[in-house]
């Protein structure tokens, strides 16, 4: 293909059959869906196992690419949950009659088209048409060469449920992988109203870049537990080791662990046994790799400066010992992608100021990171955890894909 100018005219054509959808025609059709994709189930792995098969078992990407039967369960749960969430356009913010006569409404409407662009999580697929559909926005998806298969089955059965409900089939459209194409998708002012990069820090970096169509960004995880010196010990082991190694691939999971020097023995002889037994690796720096060498760890590593503020995605992290809150806030401060942050204590004048001053989209105190997620979070499902401050920050989700537009009424009213 040489240009998907026509899929672009298609997806804008679409957006005035979703947008006049009524409420309750959103609702069966997300249900239908629900349905369909755990009726067609088996048809799913079966695509999924393609694409997994072109892919190396080393991979850290190969746990987001899979689908099986409790995934896609679980996806068709998140279906049945957004429908059942309310439509966040043409919701009344405000109206007034002016001194003049006018009467003026400000109410929400839906973005338009949006364009996502991601990499080998073929749940974004569903996750985003299902948020598009609800709040009356068309998407075009450009996904990830390494989920072709699967990709392409589930907006065929996305779209077979558009025309058993008469709704337009372009209003879900997914894009060739050619990568000579994707500049045509960031220039296209025309068509396209939003774009939201979801993948690896150089995919959003690139989008970024070389979009000339607004972007929201949905940024990197590089997330730090602190464990400050009154923290239970206990209670930090499980948490950090929940963090790491429950779903080391997503973006919510631990890179680093930051550890009050006061009970790092203390927390490392907790922590080696429950990480070893994941055969976590660790990039320690001196005083922690000296305890966890004492502690015949093995898989243990010298820490190199790049080791801090990486995104490991893997059954990898970094531990660092501080010296107090001031240094561990000051290393997050220099780190942190400001994605989700977590602090272990029982001061809790440590953890508000923790809560107050660390600059993320989420900020936790005695509680895992992995918790930062749309679904969890009660709004359904995600595009993504945005990192950004203007429009969305979080978790990205129903309730953000809409804008606001005034509606002005009068009887002749001239100035």
């Amino acid at each position: 293909m040489e240009s998907i100018q026509q899929m672009l005219v298609d997806a804008r054509a679409a957006t005035s059959a979703i947008k006049s959808l009524a409420d309750e025609q959103k609702q069966q059709l997300l249900r239908s869906l629900a349905v369909q994709i755990t009726t067609h189930a088996a048809t799913i792995v079966a695509e999924n196992k393609k694409d997994l098969d072109k892919m190396s078992d080393e991979d850290p990407k190969k746990d987001r690419l899979l689908l099986n039967e409790a995934r896609i369960q679980q996806l068709a749960d998140s279906l049945n949950e957004i429908a059942a969430l309310p439509d966040p356009a043409n919701e009344l913010v405000l109206e007034r009659t002016l001194a003049n006569g006018l009467n003026v409404q400000k109410r929400t409407v839906p973005l338009g088209v949006v364009g996502v662009i991601y990499e080998s999580r073929p749940n974004v697929t569903l996750d985003v048409a299902a948020l598009c559909i609800r709040s009356g926005n068309v998407c075009v998806l450009r996904g990830g060469s390494d989920a072709f298969h699967t990709n392409t089955i589930l907006v065929k059965i996305i779209q077979d449920v558009l025309k058993e409900f008469k709704v337009n089939v372009h209003t879900v459209q997914l894009l060739p992988v050619d990568r000579s194409l994707i500049n045509e998708m960031l220039t296209a002012v025309k068509y396209i109203d939003i774009i939201i990069p979801r993948g690896s820090q150089q995919l959003i970096e690139f989008v970024r870049g070389n979009s000339k169509v607004p972007v929201i960004e949905t940024g990197a995880g590089v997330c730090h537990t602190y464990v400050e010196a009154t923290a239970d010990l206990e209670k930090a082991s499980k948490i950090v080791t929940n963090a790491k190694v429950s779903r080391p691939s997503v973006c919510n999971s631990l890179d680093t662990v930051l550890v009050d020097e006061q009970v790092a023995t203390g927390l490392l002889q907790l922590l080696a046994p429950s990480l070893a037994e994941y055969n976590v690796e660790i990039f320690a720096d001196e005083p922690s790799y000296n305890i966890l060498k004492g502690l015949s760890y093995p898989f243990l590593q010298h820490a190199a400066p790049e080791d801090f503020g990486r995104e490991f995605l893997d059954f990898k992290c970094s531990v660092k010992v501080v010296n107090g809150a001031d240094e561990a806030l000051l290393h997050i401060q220099e780190y942190s992608s400001k994605h989700s942050e977590a602090i272990v204590s029982n001061d809790a004048a440590i953890s508000e100021r923790f809560l107050n001053e660390v600059d993320a989209a989420a900020v936790y105190v005695n509680a895992s990171t992995r918790f930062t997620d749309g679904g969890v979070f009660g709004l359904g499902a995600e595009i993504g955890i945005s990192t950004q401050k203007l429009h969305a920050r979080g978790p990205f989700a129903l309730e953000k894909l809409v804008t606001e537009k005034w509606f002005v009424r009068g009887d002749g009213q001239v100035r």
